[in-house]
Protein backbone atom coordinates (compact mmCIF):
# COMPACT_ATOMS: atom_id res chain seq x y z
CA UNK A 1 0.00 0.00 0.00
CA UNK A 2 1.54 3.28 -1.15
CA UNK A 3 1.12 6.39 0.60
CA UNK A 4 1.41 9.97 0.03
CA UNK A 5 4.07 12.86 1.02
CA UNK A 6 1.53 14.22 3.21
CA UNK A 7 1.32 10.63 4.86
CA UNK A 8 4.57 10.11 5.26
CA UNK A 9 5.07 13.52 6.73
CA UNK A 10 2.38 12.90 9.23
CA UNK A 11 4.17 9.18 10.03
CA UNK A 12 7.62 11.06 10.53
CA UNK A 13 6.78 13.77 12.47
CA UNK A 14 5.81 11.62 15.62
CA UNK A 15 9.03 9.48 15.75
CA UNK A 16 11.82 9.89 18.31
CA UNK A 17 15.07 10.97 17.37
CA UNK A 18 16.58 7.92 18.96
CA UNK A 19 14.18 5.91 16.59
CA UNK A 20 15.49 7.77 13.51
CA UNK A 21 18.91 7.71 14.49
CA UNK A 22 18.47 3.81 15.17
CA UNK A 23 17.06 3.36 11.76
CA UNK A 24 20.28 4.74 10.52
CA UNK A 25 22.40 2.71 12.49
CA UNK A 26 20.27 -0.35 11.22
CA UNK A 27 20.80 0.41 7.58
CA UNK A 28 24.34 1.55 7.85
CA UNK A 29 25.30 -2.20 9.83
CA UNK A 30 23.93 -4.17 7.41
CA UNK A 31 26.03 -2.67 4.88
CA UNK A 32 29.56 -2.19 6.70
CA UNK A 33 29.10 -5.14 9.72
CA UNK A 34 31.32 -8.02 9.13
CA UNK A 35 29.87 -10.72 11.74
CA UNK A 36 33.00 -12.80 11.34
CA UNK A 37 34.84 -10.30 12.86
CA UNK A 38 32.56 -10.67 16.16
CA UNK A 39 32.97 -14.23 15.93
CA UNK A 40 36.73 -14.05 16.38
CA UNK A 41 36.57 -13.07 20.02
CA UNK A 42 37.16 -14.84 22.35
CA UNK A 43 34.88 -16.59 24.63
CA UNK A 44 35.30 -16.81 28.44
CA UNK A 45 35.29 -19.69 30.18
CA UNK A 46 32.03 -20.93 31.89
CA UNK A 47 31.44 -18.53 34.32
CA UNK A 48 28.94 -21.27 36.55
CA UNK A 49 25.40 -20.37 37.07
CA UNK A 50 24.59 -18.41 40.12
CA UNK A 51 20.96 -17.60 40.38
CA UNK A 52 18.49 -19.08 43.02
CA UNK A 53 14.77 -19.13 41.13
CA UNK A 54 11.84 -18.35 43.70
CA UNK A 55 10.04 -21.20 41.73
CA UNK A 56 10.18 -23.16 38.83
CA UNK A 57 10.02 -21.33 35.92
CA UNK A 58 6.77 -21.79 33.49
CA UNK A 59 7.03 -22.02 29.97
CA UNK A 60 6.54 -18.19 28.30
CA UNK A 61 3.47 -19.32 26.58
CA UNK A 62 0.73 -21.70 25.67
CA UNK A 63 2.78 -25.02 24.45
CA UNK A 64 1.18 -25.99 20.81
CA UNK A 65 3.73 -28.01 19.68
CA UNK A 66 3.66 -31.17 20.95
CA UNK A 67 6.77 -33.78 21.93
CA UNK A 68 4.81 -36.25 19.10
CA UNK A 69 4.56 -33.73 16.59
CA UNK A 70 8.04 -31.71 16.83
CA UNK A 71 9.78 -35.50 16.84
CA UNK A 72 7.68 -36.50 13.60
CA UNK A 73 9.44 -32.67 12.47
CA UNK A 74 5.99 -31.33 12.21
CA UNK A 75 5.65 -27.30 13.77
CA UNK A 76 2.84 -25.29 13.79
CA UNK A 77 3.08 -21.40 14.50
CA UNK A 78 0.76 -18.82 13.35
CA UNK A 79 -1.86 -21.22 12.20
CA UNK A 80 0.24 -22.42 9.88
CA UNK A 81 1.65 -25.87 10.18
CA UNK A 82 4.72 -26.87 8.27
CA UNK A 83 7.11 -30.23 7.96
CA UNK A 84 10.60 -29.49 8.65
CA UNK A 85 12.19 -32.84 9.69
CA UNK A 86 13.81 -32.96 13.18
CA UNK A 87 15.86 -31.36 14.22
CA UNK A 88 14.46 -28.60 11.65
CA UNK A 89 16.11 -27.05 8.35
CA UNK A 90 16.46 -23.53 9.99
CA UNK A 91 16.35 -21.24 7.03
CA UNK A 92 13.28 -21.00 5.28
CA UNK A 93 13.00 -17.12 3.15
CA UNK A 94 9.67 -18.71 1.49
CA UNK A 95 7.62 -18.17 4.69
CA UNK A 96 6.00 -15.51 6.72
CA UNK A 97 8.74 -13.89 8.75
CA UNK A 98 6.80 -13.81 12.02
CA UNK A 99 6.54 -17.40 11.09
CA UNK A 100 10.35 -17.93 10.92
CA UNK A 101 10.31 -15.86 14.38
CA UNK A 102 7.83 -18.93 16.12
CA UNK A 103 10.71 -20.97 15.34
CA UNK A 104 13.82 -19.14 16.63
CA UNK A 105 12.02 -18.02 19.68
CA UNK A 106 12.61 -22.07 20.89
CA UNK A 107 9.60 -21.01 23.18
CA UNK A 108 7.95 -24.57 22.11
CA UNK A 109 11.80 -26.17 23.45
CA UNK A 110 9.24 -26.44 26.74
CA UNK A 111 7.65 -29.19 25.41
CA UNK A 112 10.37 -31.71 24.56
CA UNK A 113 11.88 -33.99 27.51
CA UNK A 114 15.81 -33.04 27.99
CA UNK A 115 17.72 -35.48 25.46
CA UNK A 116 15.73 -34.38 22.72
CA UNK A 117 16.29 -30.90 23.67
CA UNK A 118 20.11 -30.85 23.83
CA UNK A 119 19.87 -32.48 20.23
CA UNK A 120 17.91 -30.11 18.65
CA UNK A 121 19.98 -26.56 20.45
CA UNK A 122 22.96 -28.40 19.13
CA UNK A 123 21.79 -28.55 16.10
CA UNK A 124 20.85 -24.64 15.80
CA UNK A 125 24.57 -24.34 17.47
CA UNK A 126 25.84 -25.96 14.48
CA UNK A 127 23.60 -25.03 11.66
CA UNK A 128 22.83 -21.57 12.44
CA UNK A 129 25.52 -19.65 13.18
CA UNK A 130 25.55 -16.19 13.27
CA UNK A 131 25.45 -14.81 9.05
CA UNK A 132 24.15 -11.70 7.44
CA UNK A 133 20.81 -11.65 6.92
CA UNK A 134 19.89 -14.90 9.23
CA UNK A 135 16.40 -14.44 10.71
CA UNK A 136 17.24 -16.07 13.80
CA UNK A 137 19.96 -13.87 14.51
CA UNK A 138 17.51 -10.57 14.62
CA UNK A 139 17.57 -9.36 18.32
CA UNK A 140 13.73 -10.36 18.45
CA UNK A 141 14.36 -13.89 17.82
CA UNK A 142 17.45 -13.53 19.81
CA UNK A 143 15.98 -11.88 23.19
CA UNK A 144 13.02 -14.46 23.49
CA UNK A 145 15.36 -17.46 22.98
CA UNK A 146 17.79 -16.37 25.33
CA UNK A 147 15.40 -16.14 27.84
CA UNK A 148 13.77 -19.65 26.97
CA UNK A 149 17.46 -21.00 26.65
CA UNK A 150 18.44 -19.74 30.62
CA UNK A 151 14.82 -20.94 32.07
CA UNK A 152 14.72 -24.51 30.50
CA UNK A 153 18.29 -25.46 31.20
CA UNK A 154 19.81 -23.23 34.03
CA UNK A 155 16.04 -23.97 35.69
CA UNK A 156 14.19 -26.51 34.90
CA UNK A 157 17.26 -28.52 34.16
CA UNK A 158 19.78 -27.34 36.04
CA UNK A 159 20.65 -30.24 37.97
CA UNK A 160 21.03 -32.76 34.49
CA UNK A 161 23.22 -29.63 32.71
CA UNK A 162 25.93 -29.68 35.96
CA UNK A 163 26.51 -33.69 34.92
CA UNK A 164 26.75 -33.04 31.06
CA UNK A 165 29.97 -30.17 30.72
CA UNK A 166 30.56 -31.12 27.39
CA UNK A 167 26.93 -29.45 26.23
CA UNK A 168 26.74 -26.89 28.40
CA UNK A 169 30.27 -25.61 27.46
CA UNK A 170 28.69 -25.28 23.68
CA UNK A 171 25.52 -23.84 24.89
CA UNK A 172 27.42 -21.21 27.14
CA UNK A 173 29.57 -19.78 24.42
CA UNK A 174 26.24 -19.64 22.13
CA UNK A 175 24.42 -17.90 24.76
CA UNK A 176 27.95 -16.02 25.22
CA UNK A 177 27.58 -15.06 21.67
CA UNK A 178 24.21 -13.92 21.30
CA UNK A 179 23.92 -11.86 24.42
CA UNK A 180 27.09 -10.01 23.68
CA UNK A 181 25.34 -9.61 20.07
CA UNK A 182 22.13 -8.31 21.52
CA UNK A 183 23.47 -5.54 23.40
CA UNK A 184 25.24 -4.39 20.65
CA UNK A 185 21.89 -4.96 18.46
CA UNK A 186 19.81 -3.46 20.52
CA UNK A 187 16.04 -2.34 18.93
CA UNK A 188 16.05 1.24 19.81
CA UNK A 189 15.01 1.99 16.03
CA UNK A 190 11.29 0.11 16.88
CA UNK A 191 11.52 1.01 20.87
CA UNK A 192 8.20 -0.49 22.76
CA UNK A 193 7.97 -4.18 23.79
CA UNK A 194 10.78 -4.92 21.38
CA UNK A 195 13.10 -2.94 23.44
CA UNK A 196 11.26 -4.51 26.67
CA UNK A 197 12.05 -8.04 25.28
CA UNK A 198 15.80 -6.80 24.62
CA UNK A 199 16.36 -5.80 27.99
CA UNK A 200 14.54 -8.81 29.83
CA UNK A 201 16.70 -10.84 27.51
CA UNK A 202 20.06 -8.97 29.08
CA UNK A 203 19.05 -8.71 32.28
CA UNK A 204 18.15 -12.62 32.89
CA UNK A 205 21.39 -13.81 31.08
CA UNK A 206 22.87 -11.49 33.76
CA UNK A 207 21.09 -12.98 36.50
CA UNK A 208 21.64 -15.93 35.64
CA UNK A 209 25.52 -16.26 35.28
CA UNK A 210 28.43 -15.17 37.39
CA UNK A 211 31.33 -13.26 35.66
CA UNK A 212 32.21 -10.24 34.14
CA UNK A 213 30.21 -10.42 30.91
CA UNK A 214 27.16 -11.41 33.11
CA UNK A 215 27.72 -8.38 35.03
CA UNK A 216 27.44 -5.92 31.90
CA UNK A 217 24.29 -7.91 30.46
CA UNK A 218 22.85 -7.30 34.15
CA UNK A 219 23.55 -3.77 33.73
CA UNK A 220 22.26 -3.13 30.59
CA UNK A 221 19.35 -4.68 31.36
CA UNK A 222 18.37 -3.43 34.61
CA UNK A 223 19.05 0.55 33.16
CA UNK A 224 16.77 0.04 30.04
CA UNK A 225 13.98 -1.83 32.26
CA UNK A 226 14.53 1.58 34.37
CA UNK A 227 13.76 3.61 31.90
CA UNK A 228 11.45 1.76 29.87
CA UNK A 229 8.85 0.16 32.72
CA UNK A 230 8.09 3.70 33.89
CA UNK A 231 6.41 4.45 30.41
CA UNK A 232 5.30 1.00 29.38
CA UNK A 233 3.60 -0.12 32.29
CA UNK A 234 0.81 2.90 32.88
CA UNK A 235 -0.02 4.07 36.67
CA UNK A 236 -3.83 1.69 36.23
CA UNK A 237 -1.73 -1.80 35.23
CA UNK A 238 -2.23 -1.75 31.80
CA UNK A 239 0.45 -1.58 28.53
CA UNK A 240 1.14 1.45 26.77
CA UNK A 241 0.71 0.06 24.04
CA UNK A 242 -3.15 -1.18 24.68
CA UNK A 243 -2.75 -4.55 23.30
CA UNK A 244 -3.99 -7.13 25.67
CA UNK A 245 -2.08 -9.82 23.94
CA UNK A 246 1.02 -8.10 24.57
CA UNK A 247 0.40 -6.68 28.08
CA UNK A 248 0.12 -10.61 28.79
CA UNK A 249 3.67 -10.99 26.84
CA UNK A 250 5.09 -8.02 29.30
CA UNK A 251 3.32 -9.75 32.23
CA UNK A 252 4.79 -13.19 31.62
CA UNK A 253 8.37 -11.16 31.23
CA UNK A 254 8.19 -9.31 34.51
CA UNK A 255 7.18 -12.72 36.20
CA UNK A 256 10.26 -14.71 34.45
CA UNK A 257 12.64 -11.51 36.05
CA UNK A 258 11.33 -11.26 39.39
CA UNK A 259 11.34 -14.88 39.33
CA UNK A 260 15.26 -14.77 39.15
CA UNK A 261 15.36 -13.99 42.38
CA UNK A 262 18.21 -11.25 41.67
CA UNK A 263 17.51 -8.67 44.06
CA UNK A 264 17.98 -5.16 41.43
CA UNK A 265 15.82 -6.83 39.46
CA UNK A 266 12.96 -7.28 42.20
CA UNK A 267 12.85 -3.95 43.21
CA UNK A 268 12.55 -2.74 39.29
CA UNK A 269 9.71 -4.93 38.28
CA UNK A 270 8.12 -5.83 41.18
CA UNK A 271 5.56 -3.00 41.61
CA UNK A 272 4.98 -2.35 38.01
CA UNK A 273 4.15 -6.35 37.85
CA UNK A 274 1.94 -6.15 40.24
CA UNK A 275 -0.59 -3.16 38.30
CA UNK A 276 -0.48 -4.88 35.20
CA UNK A 277 -1.32 -8.47 36.69
CA UNK A 278 -4.56 -6.51 38.23
CA UNK A 279 -5.47 -4.84 34.76
CA UNK A 280 -4.64 -8.36 33.21
CA UNK A 281 -7.36 -9.86 35.01
CA UNK A 282 -9.88 -7.17 34.09
CA UNK A 283 -9.25 -7.61 30.20
CA UNK A 284 -10.49 -10.89 30.42
CA UNK A 285 -14.12 -12.34 28.99
CA UNK A 286 -16.17 -14.91 31.12
CA UNK A 287 -14.16 -17.49 28.80
CA UNK A 288 -11.04 -16.95 30.24
CA UNK A 289 -9.80 -15.29 27.25
CA UNK A 290 -8.48 -11.63 26.64
CA UNK A 291 -10.53 -9.10 24.72
CA UNK A 292 -8.90 -8.84 21.46
CA UNK A 293 -8.80 -4.79 21.40
CA UNK A 294 -6.00 -3.16 18.83
CA UNK A 295 -3.27 -6.13 17.76
CA UNK A 296 -4.42 -9.50 19.75
CA UNK A 297 -5.20 -13.09 19.21
CA UNK A 298 -5.58 -15.91 21.48
CA UNK A 299 -2.83 -18.47 22.16
CA UNK A 300 -0.09 -15.77 21.54
CA UNK A 301 0.86 -15.70 25.37
CA UNK A 302 -0.59 -17.76 28.12
CA UNK A 303 -4.26 -16.40 29.19
CA UNK A 304 -5.01 -14.21 31.66
CA UNK A 305 -5.74 -16.75 34.84
CA UNK A 306 -1.83 -18.53 34.26
CA UNK A 307 -0.29 -15.65 34.40
CA UNK A 308 -2.15 -14.58 37.30
CA UNK A 309 -1.54 -17.99 39.06
CA UNK A 310 2.15 -17.72 37.97
CA UNK A 311 2.47 -14.17 39.36
CA UNK A 312 0.96 -15.66 42.60
CA UNK A 313 3.96 -18.37 42.62
CA UNK A 314 6.53 -16.06 42.53
CA UNK A 315 5.13 -13.23 44.60
CA UNK A 316 3.73 -15.19 47.49
CA UNK A 317 0.36 -13.66 46.92
CA UNK A 318 -3.19 -14.92 46.27
CA UNK A 319 -3.53 -14.32 42.13
CA UNK A 320 -6.32 -11.72 41.47
CA UNK A 321 -9.29 -12.82 40.30
CA UNK A 322 -11.72 -11.15 37.96
CA UNK A 323 -14.13 -8.01 38.93
CA UNK A 324 -18.01 -9.35 39.13
CA UNK A 325 -17.40 -13.28 40.12
CA UNK A 326 -19.46 -12.28 43.14
CA UNK A 327 -21.34 -9.24 42.73
CA UNK A 328 -21.69 -6.96 39.70
CA UNK A 329 -18.78 -4.85 39.59
CA UNK A 330 -17.25 -1.93 37.25
CA UNK A 331 -13.93 -1.80 36.30
CA UNK A 332 -11.60 1.36 34.73
CA UNK A 333 -8.17 1.78 33.44
CA UNK A 334 -8.44 5.27 32.85
CA UNK A 335 -4.50 5.85 31.92
CA UNK A 336 -5.08 3.10 28.72
CA UNK A 337 -8.43 4.54 28.47
CA UNK A 338 -10.22 0.99 28.94
CA UNK A 339 -13.37 0.59 30.98
CA UNK A 340 -16.29 -2.26 31.93
CA UNK A 341 -18.05 -4.13 33.59
CA UNK A 342 -18.70 -7.77 34.72
CA UNK A 343 -21.38 -9.33 36.71
CA UNK A 344 -21.83 -12.87 38.29
CA UNK A 345 -23.99 -14.24 35.44
CA UNK A 346 -21.14 -14.02 32.93
CA UNK A 347 -22.15 -10.10 31.81
CA UNK A 348 -18.94 -8.66 30.72
CA UNK A 349 -18.24 -5.11 28.58
CA UNK A 350 -15.20 -3.31 28.03
CA UNK A 351 -14.99 -0.23 26.04
CA UNK A 352 -12.27 1.56 24.39
CA UNK A 353 -11.68 5.08 24.55
CA UNK A 354 -8.25 4.57 24.19
CA UNK A 355 -5.35 6.33 22.53
CA UNK A 356 -4.08 4.37 19.35
CA UNK A 357 -0.94 4.10 22.00
CA UNK A 358 1.96 5.95 21.74
CA UNK A 359 2.47 8.40 18.95
CA UNK A 360 5.92 7.28 18.48
CA UNK A 361 4.87 3.70 18.40
CA UNK A 362 1.45 2.85 16.70
CA UNK A 363 1.81 -0.02 14.62
CA UNK A 364 -0.25 -2.57 16.94
CA UNK A 365 -3.15 0.00 16.66
CA UNK A 366 -6.19 -0.21 14.96
CA UNK A 367 -9.40 2.04 14.29
CA UNK A 368 -11.35 0.99 16.94
CA UNK A 369 -11.76 4.43 19.30
CA UNK A 370 -14.99 3.83 21.05
CA UNK A 371 -15.67 0.07 20.06
CA UNK A 372 -16.25 -2.87 22.55
CA UNK A 373 -16.73 -6.56 23.15
CA UNK A 374 -19.90 -7.66 25.13
CA UNK A 375 -20.33 -11.44 27.08
CA UNK A 376 -23.79 -12.30 27.85
CA UNK A 377 -24.53 -15.36 29.65
CA UNK A 378 -20.44 -16.04 29.37
CA UNK A 379 -20.30 -16.10 25.36
CA UNK A 380 -19.25 -13.24 23.12
CA UNK A 381 -21.98 -11.87 21.62
CA UNK A 382 -20.02 -8.54 20.00
CA UNK A 383 -16.44 -8.98 19.26
CA UNK A 384 -13.71 -6.98 17.76
CA UNK A 385 -11.79 -8.40 14.37
CA UNK A 386 -8.48 -9.64 16.39
CA UNK A 387 -5.44 -9.57 14.16
CA UNK A 388 -4.45 -12.07 11.40
CA UNK A 389 -0.91 -11.31 11.17
CA UNK A 390 1.71 -8.92 10.15
CA UNK A 391 2.33 -9.21 6.43
CA UNK A 392 0.78 -6.72 3.99
CA UNK A 393 -2.36 -8.12 2.47
CA UNK A 394 -6.10 -7.44 2.86
CA UNK A 395 -6.98 -8.97 6.13
CA UNK A 396 -4.06 -7.11 7.73
CA UNK A 397 -5.78 -4.23 6.60
CA UNK A 398 -9.30 -5.03 7.51
CA UNK A 399 -8.67 -5.59 10.82
CA UNK A 400 -6.63 -2.76 11.37
CA UNK A 401 -9.68 -0.55 9.89
CA UNK A 402 -12.16 1.14 11.39
CA UNK A 403 -14.84 -0.93 9.17
CA UNK A 404 -13.77 -3.62 11.46
CA UNK A 405 -14.60 -2.73 15.18
CA UNK A 406 -17.85 -2.20 16.38
CA UNK A 407 -18.06 1.76 16.11
CA UNK A 408 -18.84 4.86 13.74
CA UNK A 409 -17.37 4.77 10.41
CA UNK A 410 -17.70 7.99 8.40
CA UNK A 411 -17.69 8.66 4.70
CA UNK A 412 -15.51 4.70 4.50
CA UNK A 413 -13.11 6.56 6.10
CA UNK A 414 -10.53 5.02 9.05
CA UNK A 415 -10.05 7.05 11.92
CA UNK A 416 -6.54 7.50 11.48
CA UNK A 417 -4.14 6.99 8.19
CA UNK A 418 -3.15 3.22 8.49
CA UNK A 419 -1.07 1.94 5.84
CA UNK A 420 1.99 -0.47 5.24
CA UNK A 421 2.09 -2.93 7.85
CA UNK A 422 2.61 -1.13 10.92
CA UNK A 423 2.62 2.48 9.87
CA UNK A 424 0.00 5.33 10.60
CA UNK A 425 0.10 9.00 9.28
CA UNK A 426 -2.73 11.14 10.95
CA UNK A 427 -4.82 9.46 13.70
CA UNK A 428 -7.07 10.22 15.78
CA UNK A 429 -7.47 10.80 19.49
CA UNK A 430 -9.70 10.55 22.58
CA UNK A 431 -11.24 13.87 23.66
CA UNK A 432 -13.70 14.45 26.68
CA UNK A 433 -13.39 10.99 28.22
CA UNK A 434 -15.80 11.18 31.14
CA UNK A 435 -16.49 8.02 33.48
CA UNK A 436 -18.86 7.59 35.89
CA UNK A 437 -20.00 5.08 37.93
CA UNK A 438 -24.07 4.11 38.64
CA UNK A 439 -25.55 2.50 41.08
CA UNK A 440 -26.67 -0.19 39.02
CA UNK A 441 -23.55 0.17 36.41
CA UNK A 442 -21.67 3.03 34.47
CA UNK A 443 -22.19 5.62 32.17
CA UNK A 444 -19.21 6.60 29.51
CA UNK A 445 -18.82 9.22 26.97
CA UNK A 446 -16.49 11.44 24.64
CA UNK A 447 -15.66 12.55 20.98
CA UNK A 448 -12.77 11.65 18.89
CA UNK A 449 -11.04 13.95 15.98
CA UNK A 450 -9.66 11.10 13.55
CA UNK A 451 -12.64 12.42 10.91
CA UNK A 452 -11.55 15.57 10.92
CA UNK A 453 -9.03 15.46 8.16
CA UNK A 454 -11.98 14.83 5.71
CA UNK A 455 -14.21 17.54 4.32
CA UNK A 456 -16.45 18.91 6.66
CA UNK A 457 -14.48 18.09 9.32
CA UNK A 458 -17.12 15.45 10.69
CA UNK A 459 -16.53 15.14 14.40
CA UNK A 460 -18.03 11.70 16.50
CA UNK A 461 -19.50 11.66 19.88
CA UNK A 462 -20.11 8.34 21.87
CA UNK A 463 -22.65 7.84 25.08
CA UNK A 464 -22.33 4.22 26.37
CA UNK A 465 -24.85 3.26 29.48
CA UNK A 466 -24.37 0.41 31.10
CA UNK A 467 -26.92 -1.80 33.35
CA UNK A 468 -25.64 -4.59 35.30
CA UNK A 469 -28.53 -6.73 33.76
CA UNK A 470 -27.51 -7.03 30.52
CA UNK A 471 -28.43 -4.23 28.65
CA UNK A 472 -26.25 -1.58 26.53
CA UNK A 473 -27.57 1.70 25.24
CA UNK A 474 -25.26 3.75 22.71
CA UNK A 475 -25.82 7.24 21.52
CA UNK A 476 -23.56 8.94 18.34
CA UNK A 477 -23.41 11.82 17.68
CA UNK A 478 -21.97 13.00 14.15
CA UNK A 479 -21.91 16.34 13.23
CA UNK A 480 -20.19 17.87 9.92
CA UNK A 481 -19.51 20.97 8.14
CA UNK A 482 -21.50 18.88 5.09
CA UNK A 483 -23.93 15.74 4.65
CA UNK A 484 -21.56 12.88 5.25
CA UNK A 485 -22.22 8.67 5.55
CA UNK A 486 -21.91 7.23 8.46
CA UNK A 487 -22.11 3.49 9.52
CA UNK A 488 -22.15 2.00 13.11
CA UNK A 489 -21.11 -1.44 12.88
CA UNK A 490 -21.61 -4.43 15.67
CA UNK A 491 -19.69 -7.45 14.88
CA UNK A 492 -21.25 -10.92 15.79
CA UNK A 493 -19.49 -13.92 17.26
CA UNK A 494 -20.06 -16.60 15.40
CA UNK A 495 -21.48 -18.34 17.99
CA UNK A 496 -24.77 -15.90 17.22
CA UNK A 497 -27.37 -15.95 14.88
CA UNK A 498 -29.36 -13.39 13.35
CA UNK A 499 -33.02 -15.14 13.73
CA UNK A 500 -35.34 -11.75 12.74
CA UNK A 501 -34.47 -8.32 11.44
CA UNK A 502 -36.20 -5.33 9.98
CA UNK A 503 -35.44 -2.08 8.99
CA UNK A 504 -34.18 -0.78 12.37
CA UNK A 505 -34.00 -3.96 14.55
CA UNK A 506 -32.63 -7.34 14.79
CA UNK A 507 -32.69 -10.54 17.15
CA UNK A 508 -30.31 -12.69 17.73
CA UNK A 509 -29.72 -16.22 19.59
CA UNK A 510 -26.38 -17.10 20.98
CA UNK A 511 -26.01 -20.39 22.80
CA UNK A 512 -26.44 -18.36 26.58
CA UNK A 513 -30.22 -17.42 25.05
CA UNK A 514 -31.69 -13.90 23.09
CA UNK A 515 -30.86 -10.87 22.52
CA UNK A 516 -32.79 -7.89 21.04
CA UNK A 517 -31.24 -4.96 19.38
CA UNK A 518 -32.97 -1.88 17.86
CA UNK A 519 -31.90 0.99 16.48
CA UNK A 520 -32.86 4.60 16.28
CA UNK A 521 -32.63 8.39 14.41
CA UNK A 522 -32.81 8.57 10.85
CA UNK A 523 -30.88 5.80 9.06
CA UNK A 524 -31.67 1.56 7.89
CA UNK A 525 -30.55 -1.01 9.09
CA UNK A 526 -28.14 -4.33 6.97
CA UNK A 527 -26.66 -7.23 7.67
CA UNK A 528 -23.18 -7.32 5.85
CA UNK A 529 -20.16 -10.04 5.77
CA UNK A 530 -17.22 -9.48 7.87
CA UNK A 531 -13.94 -10.90 9.31
CA UNK A 532 -13.50 -12.33 12.41
CA UNK A 533 -9.48 -13.38 13.06
CA UNK A 534 -9.15 -14.38 16.94
CA UNK A 535 -5.99 -16.59 16.05
CA UNK A 536 -2.79 -15.30 13.94
CA UNK A 537 -3.39 -16.88 10.37
CA UNK A 538 -7.17 -17.51 11.02
CA UNK A 539 -9.72 -16.04 9.17
CA UNK A 540 -13.48 -16.92 10.15
CA UNK A 541 -16.39 -15.56 7.46
CA UNK A 542 -18.77 -13.70 10.09
CA UNK A 543 -21.24 -11.25 9.37
CA UNK A 544 -21.85 -7.38 11.01
CA UNK A 545 -25.26 -5.40 11.64
CA UNK A 546 -24.63 -2.08 10.02
CA UNK A 547 -26.87 0.77 10.74
CA UNK A 548 -26.47 3.90 7.82
CA UNK A 549 -27.24 7.32 8.33
CA UNK A 550 -26.46 10.44 6.26
CA UNK A 551 -26.54 13.97 7.27
CA UNK A 552 -24.83 17.03 8.51
CA UNK A 553 -26.06 16.67 11.93
CA UNK A 554 -26.80 12.58 12.60
CA UNK A 555 -28.79 11.44 16.01
CA UNK A 556 -28.35 7.98 16.08
CA UNK A 557 -27.76 5.30 18.13
CA UNK A 558 -29.21 1.54 19.77
CA UNK A 559 -30.63 -0.53 22.79
CA UNK A 560 -28.78 -3.77 23.31
CA UNK A 561 -31.37 -6.07 25.78
CA UNK A 562 -31.86 -9.46 26.76
CA UNK A 563 -35.49 -8.93 26.25
CA UNK A 564 -37.89 -8.90 23.55
CA UNK A 565 -37.81 -6.59 20.91
CA UNK A 566 -40.06 -4.31 22.32
CA UNK A 567 -38.29 -3.67 25.25
CA UNK A 568 -35.12 -2.91 22.92
CA UNK A 569 -37.33 -0.24 20.82
CA UNK A 570 -38.82 1.39 24.20
CA UNK A 571 -35.03 2.02 25.24
CA UNK A 572 -33.67 3.11 21.96
CA UNK A 573 -36.09 6.03 21.66
CA UNK A 574 -35.02 7.41 24.98
CA UNK A 575 -31.14 7.69 23.46
CA UNK A 576 -32.98 10.36 20.84
CA UNK A 577 -34.06 12.66 24.08
CA UNK A 578 -30.96 12.13 25.86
Amino acid sequence: MHASLSTWLHTLRFLRREQIAGQLRQRLRARLERPARFLAREVPPDPGCRWRPVAAFAPPGPQRNPAAALARGRFSFVGREEDLGFPPAWSHPELPRLWQYHLHYFEWLWALPLAEARAVVRDWIAQHGLARGRVGWEPYPTSLRLSSWCAFFFGRHREELAADAAFRAGLWASIYRQAEWLRGHLETHLLGNHLLENAAALALCGACFGGGAAREWLRTGCELLSRELPEQILEDGGHFERSPMYHGRAVAVLTALQNAGEPALRGLVEAPLERAVLAASRLCHPDGEIALLNDSAFGAAADPAALCAGWARVAGRPAPEPPGLSRPEVFALPRTGYYGARTPEGHYLVCDAAPIGPDYLPGHAHGDLFSFELSLSGHRVIRDSGVHGYEEDELRRYCRSTRAHNTVEIEGADQGEFWSVFRVGRRGRPRGVAFEETGDGFRLAGRHDGYERLPGRPRHRRAFAWHHRGALLVRDEVQAGRPVRAASRLHLHPGCEVVAQDERSARLRHPGGEVAIAFAGPGRLGLEDSWYCPEFGQALPGQALVYSAAGARIAMGFALVGGSLDDARALSQSLLHP
